[in-house]
């Protein structure tokens, strides 16, 4: 699934640590979501789309 949380924190002014912090997961969670090597929790997700004001499908992006 592509995302754009890396560009999405990086508008924020957010380090991979205090996103991190902020949604409960690990610095390394946050790098693999990044670089799209895992695909968060529904839960995770939620917190993220929260967080950065936007509906879940604006950050975490269908591939076909």
């Amino acid at each position: 699934m592509n995302n754009r949380v890396k560009e999405l924190r990086k508008e924020k002014g957010y380090t991979q640590e205090n996103l991190a912090e902020i949604i409960g997961v690990s610095r390394q969670t946050v790098n693999a979501i990044e670089k799209q090597k895992f695909d968060p929790s529904l839960n995770t997700a939620f917190k993220m789309a929260k967080l950065f004001e936007l509906p879940i499908e604006s950050i975490f992006l269908s591939e076909d």
